[in-house]
């Protein structure tokens, strides 16, 4: 298994505004920038486009230049924010190409959907993939590890659910709301109490 990149961070010594800049700096300037372009369209290269389209076609770039300064930094960077990226660059590119928002809304629903079942194969295997990516920020027994990845995986496909239900049902500002702000906090809420039982389940593994 490759070194945790949270591990990798500590290592290299990165400092914690750094590394916030990195990875919260990009979704701030998200919603900052939404907030101006909302509801408007803009007449470029003998095209109107909608401004929300042409925010996804610079915000990809902003958090790939983002994730690549932090792998640069670490050396470290997980298969999973590998697959991430690769299905945020691909939204991103049909949403510009064909200027329509629902590539990249779409995104989210995605990314879970993969990263569950991704996390089911490995259940079925055995085998609990998630330590490869938590093991440096917790420290749990196998049957600890088992259960949170099953966990994790459960909460995927909850996610996948509601981020369909949401676009397709409300507005572009509700599902925006609900991916930068509402659905982190949930799954980090979720993954505290879920880390919280998995610490009952044996001793971890020296």
């Amino acid at each position: 298994m490759n070194e945790p990149v949270e591990t990798a961070t500590h290592a290299a010594g990165i400092g914690p505004k750094l590394k916030a800049a990195l990875e919260y700096g990009p979704i701030i300037g998200f919603v900052a920038v939404y907030l101006v372009v909302r509801e408007q369209s803009y007449s470029l290269w003998g095209r109107d486009w909608d401004g929300f389209v042409l925010l996804v076609g610079g915000f990809v770039p902003v958090v790939l230049a983002a994730s690549l300064t932090m792998w640069r930094l670490t050396g470290r960077i997980t298969p999973m924010q590998v697959l991430t990226l690769i299905i945020m660059t691909l939204s991103g590119g049909l949403t510009v190409g064909f200027n329509d928002e629902r590539f990249f809304k779409m995104r989210t629903t995605v990314v879970c959907l993969t990263l569950s079942a991704i996390l089911w194969v490995g259940l079925a295997r055995g085998q609990a993939w998630l330590e490869g990516v938590m093991g440096g920020m917790v420290s749990l027994s196998p049957a600890g590890w088992t259960f949170l990845t099953r966990r994790f995986a459960v909460v995927l496909l909850v996610m996948a659910v509601a981020n369909e239900a949401v676009w397709r049902n409300f507005s572009t500002d509700v599902w925006v709301a609900y991916d930068t702000f509402v659905m982190p906090a949930a799954f980090f809420g979720y993954l505290a109490l879920s880390i919280r039982k998995a610490r009952g389940l044996g001793q971890p593994v020296a």
